[in-house]
């Protein structure tokens, strides 16, 4: 007996949940959402299924998170072999470059389900950065890449990826800020609330390891911010937070506007008053050009050179430069009407619609009220043709993809 709808949709934190929110209330009844609890604290992962109205996962993986990197991502694959064992979705998707991403794609490959990557084909060329192996590994595995832009569907065509199995759909992360970005008044409630000025504040995310794993590199990022001239607003990872108190730096910490992580939906909030970002996420780097809000990327490499090169952030490792850079950004006053009139490299908005239409079409399902489930899963030996038969059916996308 089916338990899931099917597509099977894996995820395991937050960016992945704010990311295919779209996708899996768009799917409805034929998708089958999967949770691994990588993100095993709850104020960053579970708040958000609840903030992104998303069903309760039909499947939820316990004892993962925490783990270290090489057994996590052993242990999700396991389950997940197992799940998929016994239920068979007739096809995954994976959003990303997480360990469950890389869980999720490998499980499915190695039950003989077709895989559809979301956000396929970024590429920092950095083999130290974790994602960028995960990156890698599903890249080979998937059926179906969903790329963001054309940027990512050359780095797939650059590494042999056949032409009819790549999609320039549009970044997801496009629909996913216009869905959460809350109005004027509870904006403005948000930085009463912290106690900042409306255009006149940093506000800042870190969380990568070679920013905090490392006590100078990490000293030299909050001096430099200290010394900025705004008040700072820092919602601490809880990484950050425990090597910082293991450098002893929770001082320092506590004197740059240091708070609890907030919510996906507290924080565009506040980026959109912000006068300036600063952070080391991915997701940041694409959201700031959605907001039409200035970045700095404290980061040695970045697999999402859109945003540089549309102008919205500047990638700088730690140290004098930061402090430099940020304060000529909160200088210039015509770069916010500069920023206000730039489209963003990422789509419009439709990414989400894109892919569940592809999703659909590779499991054989037709979008619309679900059907009986009658074909066979795609699932034993005969699984690789019709595989191969079921990505040659997926329907094109218009490329190229047009820009909010």
């Amino acid at each position: 007996m089916n338990r899931g709808g099917s597509v099977a949709v894996v995820l395991g934190t937050r960016p992945e949940i704010v990311k295919l929110a779209r996708v899996v209330r768009g799917l409805g009844e034929h998708g089958r959402l999967v949770y691994t609890g990588q993100h095993y604290d709850d104020t960053l992962s579970g708040s958000i299924f609840r903030g992104m109205n998303l069903p309760a996962p039909q499947l939820r993986l316990g004892g993962i998170g925490g783990m270290p990197r090489g057994k996590q991502i052993g242990a999700m694959i396991s389950a997940l072999c197992d799940a998929f064992t016994v239920d068979p979705p007739r096809a995954v998707v994976v959003q990303g470059d997480t360990n469950s991403t890389s869980a999720g794609a490998q499980a499915a490959q190695y039950c003989d389900i077709p895989v559809i990557h979301v956000e396929a084909g970024l590429r920092s060329r950095d083999r130290a950065m974790p994602e960028e192996i995960n990156r890698q590994v599903v890249g080979v595995l998937a059926e179906l890449h969903c790329a963001p832009t054309e940027v990512a569907a050359a780095n797939l065509r650059a590494e042999g990826v056949p032409p009819a199995r790549i999609r320039v759909t549009g970044n997801t992360i496009v629909e996913a800020v216009t869905d959460s970005l809350p109005g004027a008044e509870e904006s403005l409630a948000m930085l009463r609330r912290y106690g900042v000025p409306d255009d006149g504040f940093v506000l800042v995310t870190l969380h990568r390891p070679e920013n905090t794993d490392d006590p100078h590199r990490l000293r030299l990022i909050l001096d430099e911010l200290e010394r900025l001239g705004l008040p700072v607003l820092f919602p601490v990872h809880p990484r950050t937070l425990h090597r910082a108190e293991g450098f002893g730096l929770r001082r320092a910490l506590a004197g740059l506007g240091a708070v609890d992580p907030v919510d996906h939906r507290a924080f565009l909030g506040l980026a959109r008053h912000a006068r300036l970002l600063v952070s080391d996420s991915g997701g940041v780097q694409e959201e700031c050009t959605v907001l039409k809000k200035p970045l700095i990327v404290l980061r040695n490499s970045t697999e999402r050179p859109e945003a540089v090169e549309a102008g919205f952030a500047t990638l700088l490792r730690p140290g004098p430069d930061l402090g430099r850079v940020a304060r000529e950004y909160i200088a210039d006053t015509t770069l916010a009407a500069r920023l206000a009139s730039r489209p963003s490299p990422y789509g419009d908005g439709r990414a989400s619609e894109r892919i569940v239409e592809l999703a659909l079409a590779l499991a054989g399902r037709p979008a619309g009220p679900p059907t009986p489930h009658t074909s066979p899963a795609l699932h034993g030996p005969s699984a690789a043709p019709r595989r191969a038969a079921a990505a040659d059916a997926v329907p094109p996308v218009a490329s190229p993809v047009p820009s909010l």
